[in-house]
C-alpha cells in the first residue's frame, strides 16, 4: 500500500459560480479517476462534509507513491485544474501528507530525536 497522500480541500463556491464549481469539481473527478486507471494513484476517497459552521466543505484524498504524487502536483494538468477551481470556491488547499508504515516511520524518527534532545 502506498504511504503518500495528496490532500485537497475545498469550501463554499463563490457566490454566483455554482455551476462552474460543479463542473470542475467532475472534471477533477474524472481527472482522479483516469490517473487511478492509469496506475498513477493507488486510491481517491472523495468526501462532501455536512454544515458544521467551518470553512471547509468537502475534500479529496489522493493516494500513491510519493514520486508519482509528486509528479501529478507539479504536471500542467493539475497546475489547470487547481488554477480553475482557486477562480471558483474559497478555501482551496492541496497539502501532501504521509499515512501506513511511513507514518510509523515519521514517529519513529520523531522519537528518536526526542531521545536525543532531551
Amino acid at each position: 500500500m502506498a504511504d503518500s497522500i495528496l490532500f485537497l480541500g475545498w469550501g463554499n463556491p463563490v457566490r454566483g459560480r455554482e455551476r462552474q464549481a460543479q463542473s470542475v469539481f467532475q472534471e477533477s473527478a474524472q481527472y482522479w479517476g483516469r490517473l487511478q486507471s492509469e496506475g498513477k494513484l493507488e486510491d481517491v476517497k472523495i468526501v462532501f462534509l455536512g454544515p458544521h459552521g467551518g470553512d471547509l466543505n468537502g475534500f479529496a484524498i489522493l493516494q500513491g507513491e510519493n514520486e508519482q504524487l509528486d509528479e501529478i502536483q507539479h504536471s500542467d494538468e493539475f497546475a489547470v485544474l487547481i488554477t480553475r477551481a482557486n477562480l471558483i470556491v474559497e478555501s482551496l488547499g492541496v497539502v501532501p501528507g504521509i499515512t501506513g508504515e511511513e507514518l510509523g516511520a515519521q514517529l519513529a524518527r520523531g522519537e528518536a530525536q526526542l531521545d536525543e534532545l532531551t
